[in-house]
């Protein structure tokens, strides 16, 4: 027998976006449920570099305590490197001084501790879910069937249901067209993450590295760990064996600065690695009653540092947007002033850094252009700090 429950906010996907929105909503009044396919805490593969104003949102969201007590590093310069190994450095504290640098932290650390906390917003969590299929009555997503390890199939009915797993795209590949699943299955990137040990990375910095068709970068996380995520071409990585090792040893550590940082490196932890299929900006609003947020909105390029603030900032505004208008939805209106409020606020915040981020990738992806790029901004501190904020605001 299906059981049913009722929600005003149901959100899959329990990562910074997904617990963000849960939170703020769990506090403005509104009856979320967050579903989340893994339990916690787990791996995830990030660069794990949390940028100084993300420190402010965990204020906001009363994590900032846990987070620091997690152990984490502080990162107080993140450095650009060419593949000869000519530098150009960006201070964090151009992204908020008063916070006292960025944080290198694990997901693992970081998500178990905003889980908590929606948990204790008021938020109803269930872990080890699947959010199966959408419920869909006359063209209007009214909500999830899940599926649990206990007590069989459920169907968690809502005014609102939110897609926040990520480049998945759970809940939003069931009203895609066949040609964005097509899509996904021509893939011609694949990122790689895992911990590492003896990596010589200098102590403060988050190191990026330029090479020949991608991109890496390495920074200190917790227990005395280093956080290597990269990204590569989908061809070398094949004509490499599909090898994680051998992918960095070969194609990464092309990179002067990189082979001397990783040169007596060794993982700590299982490679973790996904395919990425595009950047940018996605469709926000799939169906009536079916928003996005979080890197199902949007993928913004590693290497600009700001997916985790990004993720934070789409949770709050989208708490916003719903709130505002939550008993006009609960009356069974406003949706489609919801959803225009959503897309407005939405461009408004995101589609200029976006843009900025676009034309960076054109030069991150080739050494040449990369390493011109670092030569006119290492001339130059006001075009270094207007580039820099640029990928923010």
């Amino acid at each position: 027998m299906v059981r049913e429950r009722q929600y005003d906010v149901v959100v899959a996907g329990a990562g910074p976006a997904g617990t963000s929105a849960a939170i703020h909503l769990s506090r403005l009044g509104a009856r979320v449920l967050l579903v989340e396919q893994k339990r916690f805490p787990r791996e995830k593969l990030c660069g794990e570099f949390i940028s100084p104003e993300c420190l402010r949102h965990f204020e906001k969201l009363g994590v900032d305590e846990r987070m620091t007590a997690a152990g984490g590093a502080r990162l107080t310069e993140t450095v650009f490197y060419s593949g000869r190994g000519r530098r150009v450095s960006v201070p964090s504290e151009w992204f908020g001084e008063e916070q006292g640098g960025a944080l290198g932290l694990s997901r693992a650390e970081m998500d178990a501790r905003l889980l908590e906390r929606a948990r204790e917003a008021g938020a109803t969590v269930l872990e080890e879910t699947q959010a199966h299929d959408l419920i869909i009555e006359k063209g209007t997503v009214r909500g999830v069937e899940l599926k649990t390890n206990v007590g069989g199939p459920l169907q968690a009915l809502s005014l609102i249901t939110i897609d926040a797993t990520g480049r998945a795209c759970a809940l939003v590949r069931h009203v895609e067209s066949g040609a964005a699943h097509r899509q996904k299955a021509r893939a011609s990137l694949v990122a790689f993450k895992a911990h590492l040990e003896n990596a010589r990375v200098q102590a403060g910095h988050c190191e990026i590295y330029f090479y020949r068709g991608g991109y890496g970068g390495l920074s200190a996380v917790e227990n005395g760990l280093s956080n290597l995520c990269f990204i590569a071409r989908a061809s070398d990585v094949r004509r490499l064996g599909s090898d994680p090792e051998r992918v960095m040893r070969e194609l990464v550590c092309s990179n002067e600065r990189a082979r001397l940082t990783l040169e007596r490196a060794s993982a700590a932890s299982p490679w973790l690695s996904v395919a990425l299929q595009s950047f940018g900006r996605r469709n926000l609003v799939h169906a009536r009653g079916l928003l996005a947020i979080g890197d199902a909105a949007s993928f913004i390029d590693p290497f600009t540092g700001s997916g985790m603030l990004m993720a934070l900032e789409s949770g709050e505004m989208v708490a916003g947007v719903i709130a505002r208008r939550l008993e006009q939805l609960r009356g069974g209106e406003a949706f489609a002033e919801l959803a225009d409020d959503y897309r407005a606020q939405y461009g408004a915040r995101f589609n200029a850094r976006l843009r900025v981020s676009s034309l960076l990738r054109r030069a991150a992806f080739v050494p040449g252009l990369a390493a011109s790029a670092i030569h006119l901004a290492g001339a130059s501190e006001r075009l270094r700090r207007r580039l820099a904020r640029a990928t923010r605001n």
